[in-house]
């Protein structure tokens, strides 16, 4: 049986609801983290919790909890589904308004946490890697609604999705209103090119990603030179390597982009390594469930 935690009260799966006056459900009005499990912890789940309350205040939201109680809800989520290895999805929404825009008409936010198993790609794909493509949908302007902010909203992500999907792959790579990467529908991107290690900065239109912080580190300690700033396409179809990085995709190697292969078309060394790295990491530290 799974368990939902819906503002203090748990419900059975079946039963957890919200009502259809709630501004998340109306207008995507509100804002999420997902965050792993391994091995009996939570990876990194402060630094989770403050990009929360951050994506929170950008969007002028004020979550009914402070930064101590939201992990004691998410802890608490994972032991009432007995969670060792997991996925968790933490929500913080607008709350019940009425049929308006106005937000300041919700009279309180709403906090909703799950705590399940998710599988974004079959076995296969981490072994030999995804083909993507490059779709036309652009990632939002910075100042339409900031990348950075992890809303209720995803239909920006959705529609490069849909464009991957019916194009017969799996991921698609999203390119910012000036031409340069952004990332892919839900994950940053990394390059290798002549030992050195690429990645979109945030200003270009990613996510300020937790699993790809923790993954440059990785790459720094290893004696990897990791450099953030402006990416074209160009720079990968000519890497040596490619792969993507998030909380529910974790690290998954990229093949090939716009049907050009990258590097000899294989999953590189460099990624290898770095996978090897993060696994460690993930089984050895983190907060403790119980």
């Amino acid at each position: 049986m799974s368990y939902v935690y819906i503002d203090g009260t748990f419900y059975e799966k079946e039963h957890a609801k919200v009502s259809v006056f709630d501004h998340g459900f109306l207008y995507g009005d509100g804002v999420f983290e997902g965050i792993r499990a391994y091995n009996g912890m939570i990876f990194h789940l402060t630094e989770h919790i403050d990009r929360l309350f951050d994506s929170a205040k950008v969007i002028a939201l004020a979550p009914q909890v402070s930064k101590k109680e939201m992990e004691e809800i998410i802890i608490k989520t994972c032991i009432k589904n007995s969670i060792r290895d997991g996925y968790i999805r933490v929500i913080v929404s607008r709350g019940v308004g009425d049929l308006g825009l106005n937000p300041y008409l919700c009279k309180k936010s709403s906090i909703i946490c799950i705590a399940d198993r998710i599988s974004l790609y079959p076995k296969e794909d981490y072994e030999n890697g995804l083909k993507i493509i490059t779709v036309a949908t652009h990632r939002n302007y910075n100042e339409s609604l900031n990348p950075r902010v992890k809303s209720l909203n995803y239909l920006n992500n959705i529609m490069a999705k849909i464009e991957a999907v019916q194009a017969g792959v799996k991921e698609a790579l999203m390119l910012n209103p000036l031409g340069y990467v952004a990332e892919c529908t839900g994950d940053n991107l990394f390059i290798v090119r002549k030992g050195k290690i690429y990645t979109p900065s945030v200003q270009s239109g990613s996510l300020d990603g937790i699993t790809a912080a923790a993954v440059t580190e990785l790459a720094i300690k290893r004696g990897y030179e990791v450099i953030s700033g402006l990416m074209s396409r160009f720079d990968i179809w000519t890497a040596d390597e490619c792969w993507l990085t998030g909380t529910a995709a974790e690290m998954i190697p990229v093949i090939s982009l716009d049907a050009r292969p990258i590097g000899d078309g294989m999953v590189g060394k460099i990624f290898k390594q770095l996978l090897a790295d993060f696994k460690h990491l993930t089984e050895t530290t983190g907060t403790p469930i119980a």
